[in-house]
């Protein structure tokens, strides 16, 4: 349990490293740059939300086994209502956030937590496909403005309703998926070494499979429809089913991989330093906006600014994180929000 807890941890620390590049590059306004440079950091766009929202999954999977269900419907339905509360205080001043979008996660997540693993991943399947109806019949764009990426009616019921479930940064359907990924994996034998083995082959051939295909598909479809490629899309906007697959590849290969060479990391030393940051992505989430963004605000950073500087801000934020992080963790077991959050949720 001890391993499969600090391979999580380490899982969570990249995520949230991945996070942070991605959006400090939107941020800059660093996103336009091509080159392979751009490629790389491009492949993280999605990619490192949808880990965390797997590994949220997977931690309500192992805490549905480790509690009686009343009481973990219970805690996640607090908690749930302290992620909506700070994810939309979160929303008026950064566009993207993702806490309100888990709050739903966790509360549609804790609804199915009983239900078998073929209805977990038949569901999964059934949110996909209802995305993709929902394009047909609804305007995707409907309330952006994708010149400045701000939204018209984000605070009106109707709005708020389209945004979570639809068109939203991360909306519940088909994104409730990863969520119920975790749990899934949270079911298997994550400490058995032929478990991570199979999650990180499995999940380079998800991940490699969706790219492949979109390359492959989208030429076709231009063909027939230029407004058709957006089918083959393995972009995080709109979330395509490709998009979809290739999530749950990284995630399944950063997972199995942070399983598996846990103990090695561990050796060496780097564990001991990332896992407090890796128990603290809440207040990091948080702090990379508050602080990171701010700090950019205020050096009139915001806009205008290169791939590189972008990636050397994020990277400097990070390293400052991980320091807090494993500083406080010496006096505190849990960082501020984390324990505001069980203080108030259980």
């Amino acid at each position: 349990m001890a391993q499969r807890l600090d391979g999580l941890d380490l899982a969570r620390f990249l995520a949230f490293v991945g996070m942070v590049v991605v959006n400090f590059k939107i941020a800059m306004g660093a996103e336009n740059e091509v080159g392979t440079f751009s490629l790389l950091t491009g492949a993280l766009e999605g990619r490192a939300a949808a880990t965390f929202v797997v590994l949220a999954g997977i931690g309500l999977g192992l805490a549905a086994m480790r509690s009686e269900h009343v009481q973990t419907v219970s805690v996640t339905i607090k908690r749930a209502v302290f992620l909506l509360a700070l994810g939309l205080l979160n929303s008026l001043i950064f566009d993207a956030d993702i806490l309100h979008y888990y709050a739903f996660y966790f509360l549609f997540g804790v609804l199915l937590i009983r239900a078998n693993t073929h209805s977990l991943v038949t569901s999964i399947t059934l949110l996909n496909l209802a995305f993709v109806a929902m394009i047909f019949v609804f305007d995707y764009d409907t309330a952006w403005d994708w010149n400045n990426y701000s939204y018209a009616d984000f605070w009106t019921p109707i709005g708020f309703i389209r945004n979570l479930f639809f068109n939203g940064w991360h909306p519940v359907i088909p994104w409730l998926g990863f969520l119920l990924y975790g749990i899934v994996l949270s079911r298997t034998s994550l400490s058995d070494v032929s478990t991570q083995h199979r999650l990180i082959l499995s999940g380079m051939i998800a991940f490699i499979v969706a790219e492949v295909a979109s390359v492959l598909i989208s030429g076709p479809l231009h063909t027939i429809d230029p407004e058709l490629v957006i089918f083959a899309t393995t972009e995080p906007v709109p979330p395509m089913p490709l998009y979809t697959l290739a999530g749950l590849g990284a995630a399944s290969f950063v997972v199995g991989f942070c399983l598996r060479f846990s103990d090695w990391f561990r050796r060496i030393g780097v564990l001991r330093i990332v896992t407090p940051a890796g128990r603290q992505t809440l207040t990091l989430y948080i702090a990379h906006i508050l602080i990171g963004m701010g700090t950019l605000e205020a050096l009139d950073m915001l806009g205008g600014q290169s791939l590189s500087t972008s990636v050397a801000a994020s990277i400097l934020f990070c390293v400052l994180a991980t320091i807090y992080a494993f500083v406080w963790s010496r006096f505190v077991k849990r960082g501020p929000i984390e324990a505001a959050m069980r203080s108030l949720g259980g």
